[in-house]
Order: structure tokens, then C-alpha cells, then sequence
């Protein structure tokens, strides 16, 4: 696929590397002198200008991209590039840097197919380093959704079951499932749940809670106040 990212900075560079380790094409619009330098001593091909500007957009090639990512630290630069690539027939990334703002952003930027906050991925990863344990937040999918990694433990009730038996509440779904030290995969009904595998669920924020008692074991208390921590830090409780 062939992607053109604008902003060469932090997020702009690493998501470039990622997709090019990959094998895909991406070309870097950036009009920081020092930034172009650095890209391009990684080989990466880069267009010098705004790229909010139609005609520099073009000079990148966005008539023929799959996707563009709007990932500069400049919301008014983002927005206005994805208007132009999605008239281009484009996928959009948008990135913004406050929480605050995405809502307004979901609500009436149609012309954007997805909205990124680099910042909040980062809280979550933080957060996981230093809670440790046996729950690891993955990302938020909605205001109100969150994708968490969960490990069953001694303690969990549904410690034994299949996960064919296993009754998570009705906002709560699985997406995967890994025996202790082996890889993620689609779950299975007749698998069956033991100390160290792993389930990742999606899940609404008003019913962690539950689906911690249920395959944590946490006591009612304690799976209200980390589920609690969980949103409050995800939804932009942060700086």
C-alpha cells in the first residue's frame, strides 16, 4: 500500500518506519529543515512544504495513496489535509494532542475516517508498566470502550471453565485467547480457561468492574476502583 504521512516529527517518523519495515511506500511531507534532514538520512522520501496545501499534497502523491496520516502537532494542518485527501478518494488519519477536543472532532469532521491521541496510548502504556499485574489496558476503540488484556488467575471464578461456558456481561465480548506462554489467537469454544492464559475482551467502561471479578477474581470493591482508574486515565485524566 503506499501512504503518505504528514509530519516528520516523533509520531510522524516512527509510523513511517513501521509501515516501510512492513513493505509498504510512504512518502513525508514536513517543511521543518531539520526534520527533513533526519528523514531523509533514513532514506525516506520527503516533500518540503504544508502540508495543508493542495498542490503540495499532490507533489506527494496523494491522487494515488491508499491512506493519509495527519500527524503533526498542528490540529488546523491535520484537518484541512484530511478534507483534502478525502476528496482525493483517501483514507484519513487525524492526530490531535487533547482529549478534550476528539469528541468535537468525532462529531462533526466526517470527512475524517479515524481521530489518534499519541498522548493517551502513551498514558495507557505507562499505566501498565507501573500497575503490573494481571490486567493491561490494549487501547480505547470509543469514548465509552476499552480493549483490555486480562490474565486468569488462582483467584478468578471462571478459573476451569470453557470459554464456551463463560458469561460475560452483555456490553463485555471476547476477541482473543492464549494459553500461558503461547500466541494470541481467535478463541475457541471448547477452550478451556487455566491459571496464566489470557483473554482480551472488549468491554463498555460501565462493566470492567464485572468482567475483573470474573476472570480476576478481584473482590467487588477493588474491581470498581481499578476499573474506575482504568477510564479516568483513558479518557483523558492524564496531563
Amino acid at each position: 500500500m503506499r501512504f503518505v504521512i504528514i509530519g516528520a516529527g516523533r509520531v510522524g517518523l516512527r509510523t513511517a518506519r513501521v509501515l516501510r519495515d512492513e513493505g509498504h511506500e510512504v512518502t513525508l511531507i514536513e517543511r521543518d529543515e531539520g526534520m527533513i534532514r533526519r528523514a531523509r538520512s533514513q532514506e525516506f522520501t520527503v516533500v518540503d512544504g504544508d502540508g495543508s496545501k493542495e498542490d503540495v499534497l499532490e507533489t506527494a502523491g496523494i491522487a494515488d495513496a491508499d491512506a493519509l496520516g495527519a500527524l503533526t502537532g498542528d490540529l488546523n494542518v491535520n484537518f484541512t489535509a484530511c478534507m483534502i485527501a478525502n476528496h482525493h478518494g483517501c483514507r484519513t488519519t487525524m492526530r490531535i494532542d487533547e482529549a478534550y477536543r476528539e469528541n468535537i472532532y468525532r462529531t462533526y469532521a466526517d470527512e475524517v475516517d479515524e481521530v489518534i491521541y499519541p498522548e493517551r496510548l502513551g498514558a495507557i502504556s505507562a499505566k501498565n508498566a507501573l500497575l503490573g499485574g494481571t490486567i493491561r489496558a490494549i487501547a480505547d476503540i470509543a469514548p465509552h470502550l476499552q480493549v483490555v488484556e486480562h490474565t486468569i488467575t488462582d483467584e478468578a471464578p471462571t478459573n476451569g471453565y470453557t470459554v464456551n461456558e463463560l458469561q460475560l456481561p452483555a456490553h463485555a465480548t471476547v476477541l482473543a485467547f492464549g494459553k500461558s506462554g503461547q500466541e494470541l489467537e481467535l478463541p475457541g469454544d471448547d477452550l478451556s480457561l487455566e491459571v496464566g492464559d489470557r483473554l482480551v475482551v472488549l468491554a463498555d467502561y460501565d462493566v470492567l468492574s464485572t468482567v475483573r471479578q470474573l476472570l480476576i477474581g478481584e473482590s467487588e470493591r477493588e474491581a470498581s476502583a481499578n476499573a474506575g482508574s482504568d477510564a479516568t486515565s483513558s479518557t483523558g485524566g492524564v496531563n
